[in-house]
């Protein structure tokens, strides 16, 4: 039996691309397409999807993951702007349904290796910065990418991570100080994504370097995502965890 997927944001670019992925893989289904303004919980209600894809936006992204999650469906959270002190209660929310989902700053999985192999180069490369380049539509800076790069690496280097900083702190950065990480932030035309992560040493630097050119590289993660949180009884983020 196909696994029943709401899209939630369907007539965004990425929303547009993940309609056509789901259309397209056997194992999954699409049964409702949600745009602004509509009202999420009732057609979570009519549609009894099993599965909600969110690609909306930051202001709306927090409200509907809860009504997502309190309606007892699964979320993939695609969509960025959402603060520590916000994940960890839907992460809560969903540990009291024993609910599995997904929020994923970056469905790359390019963008995945480049953080992986960031958090073992940090250890021989301990002076690290990020710059994260995005088309001028993009709202949010620092990135969801770049600020999942950043707390992996801290991890990494095992600091001690802060919990106290909020969307706020960082909303509206072009350069940012997050962990003690810096992150420059690009907003031009001509760029779509990209990221890079550059470690200076003693006479040397090492850059990891990736780019996106199109949104259908996120569309193997997402499929990934909507068939591996069925089988979560919590709420991970990064789609490392699945």
């Amino acid at each position: 039996m196909s696994i029943r997927v709401f899209v939630n944001g369907a007539y965004g670019r990425m929303g547009e691309k993940t309609v056509k992925a789901i259309l397209d893989d056997p194992e999954l289904e699409i049964v409702g397409e949600g745009k602004r303004g509509d009202d999420l919980k009732a057609l979570i209600i009519e549609k009894r999807p099993a599965v909600v894809v969110d690609f909306t936006s930051a202001e709306v992204v927090y409200q509907n993951a809860l009504t997502i999650i309190e309606a007892g469906i699964h979320p993939v959270i695609g969509t960025s702007g959402l603060s520590e002190s916000e994940r960890a209660h839907l992460q809560a929310k969903s540990a009291q349904k024993k609910l599995g989902g997904v929020i994923a700053p970056n469905f790359s999985l390019g963008a995945l290796w480049m953080m992986q192999c960031a958090e073992q180069i940090v250890a021989f490369f301990p002076h690290v910065e990020i710059i994260e380049k995005h088309h001028p539509g993009k709202k949010d800076s620092p990135s969801a990418t770049a600020l999942q790069t950043a707390e992996r690496i801290v991890k990494s280097r095992k600091e001690k991570v802060s919990l106290s900083i909020q969307k706020e702190t960082v909303k509206g950065a072009r350069g940012a100080l997050y962990q003690n990480i810096p992150i420059h932030s690009v907003r031009l035309p001509g760029i779509y994504a990209e990221q890079e992560v550059i470690f200076g040493g003693s006479g040397e630097t090492l850059t990891l370097s990736h780019v996106t050119f199109d949104r259908s590289a996120f569309m193997p993660g997402v499929l990934l995502a909507c068939k591996k949180v069925i089988d979560l009884d919590h709420l991970v983020y990064g789609l490392e965890n699945l």
